[in-house]
C-alpha cells in the first residue's frame, strides 16, 4: 500500500499530466464545496419553514446538499475537462473557451429545473449583472457615476420585491415567499401576549 501512495505522490509531484489531474481535483473541490455551502443552508431553511416529520426534514436536507454536490462537482468536471480540450496543443486559453465550456457544462447540468438549480442560477444572475454593471464602466461603455448608486440599487430592489410579493406573489421564488409571508404576514396576526412575542401563531 506503501508503495501505492508514492507512486501517486510521484506522480502528482511530477506535473504529469496536470490537465487530467486538475479536472479530478476540481471534480472534488466542487463536491465538497457544494455539501459546504447547501449543507446548512438547507438545515436553516428546513427547520425554519419547512412543515414534516423529522424524518422527512432530514431527507429534504441531504437529498437538496446532495443535489448541490454533486451538481457543483459534475459542472467543475466538465468546465474543466472541456477547456482543457478547446486549449489542447495552444500555450493559453482564449476567452471564448471559457465561455463556451461554462456554456455547455451550464446547459446540461444546471439547466435541469429543481429547486436547488434554480437557487444557483439565481444567486448566479444577481452577481453576474452587478459585475457586468463594473465591466461596463471599467470598459468605459458608460459613464462613471458621479454620485453613489448603491442606494439607488438597493431601493429599486427592494420596492419592486415587495410590490411583487404583494400584488404579483406566484411570481417570486417559493423560498422567498416563506421568507416575506413570515417577515410581512404572520407579523399581522396575533391574539395575546404570548403570541404576539414568543411565536407566531
Amino acid at each position: 500500500m506503501a508503495a501505492v501512495i508514492d507512486a501517486v505522490n510521484t506522480v502528482l509531484a511530477s506535473g504529469q499530466h496536470r490537465h487530467i489531474l486538475s479536472v479530478i481535483k476540481g471534480f472534488r473541490n466542487g463536491a465538497v464545496y457544494g455539501a459546504k455551502i447547501r449543507f446548512p443552508h438547507a438545515l436553516v431553511m428546513t427547520i425554519l419553514f419547512r412543515n414534516g416529520s423529522l424524518r422527512d426534514k432530514i431527507i429534504a436536507i441531504l437529498e437538496a446538499t446532495y443535489t448541490h454536490s454533486r451538481n457543483l462537482a459534475m459542472f467543475v468536471f466538465a468546465y474543466k475537462g472541456l477547456t482543457s480540450t478547446l486549449s489542447w496543443g495552444e500555450s493559453k486559453s482564449h476567452q471564448l473557451h471559457a465561455f463556451l465550456s461554462a456554456f455547455c457544462a451550464g446547459f446540461v447540468i444546471f439547466g435541469k429545473y429543481n429547486n436547488v438549480n434554480e437557487q444557483i442560477n439565481l444567486y448566479l444572475l444577481s452577481r453576474v449583472i452587478y459585475g457586468l454593471g463594473k465591466l461596463l464602466i471599467q470598459k468605459k461603455v458608460i459613464p462613471q457615476p458621479q454620485t453613489d448608486v448603491f442606494p439607488w440599487f438597493a431601493a429599486i430592489m427592494w420596492g419592486l420585491t415587495l410590490w411583487l410579493f404583494e400584488y404579483q406573489r406566484s411570481c417570486l421564488q417559493p423560498s422567498l415567499v416563506s421568507s416575506m409571508t413570515y417577515l410581512y404576514k404572520d407579523s399581522d396576526k396575533w391574539t395575546s401576549l404570548r403570541d404576539f412575542l414568543i411565536y407566531n401563531q
